[in-house]
């Protein structure tokens, strides 16, 4: 099987314990299966990994873009989302929701 182009880390907040806490996954549900919809929708070689804390929480939630290493703040909704893959489709950020522009 082929590597992904790229993988998107959606910020769960999964502490060491396995339990999750915090912003990010609070305010993402469902989140995870809408990315992965919208991927195989585009045509996009993406892979969606859910993950632990990713220590952003004062801008969270958080989804990261690697290897291009763009980390989005404030994904709180299905439009952010869809402006971030625009972004990624169209080779220009969603600089509005960059940590870093």
């Amino acid at each position: 099987m082929a590597l992904p182009e790229r993988q998107i880390l959606l910020c769960q907040s999964f502490r060491s314990n396995g339990v999750p806490k915090g912003i990010c996954h609070k305010k993402t549900d469902g989140f995870a299966q809408y990315i992965e919809e919208e991927i195989l929708d585009r045509g996009l070689d993406i892979q969606i990994t859910t993950t632990g804390c990713l220590k952003q929480c004062e801008v969270g939630p958080i989804l990261v873009v690697q290897p291009d290493n763009l980390w989005f703040k404030g994904v709180i909704s299905e439009a952010v989302i869809d402006l971030i893959l625009d972004g990624i489709e169209d080779g220009e950020p969603a600089r509005d929701y960059l940590i870093k522009a």
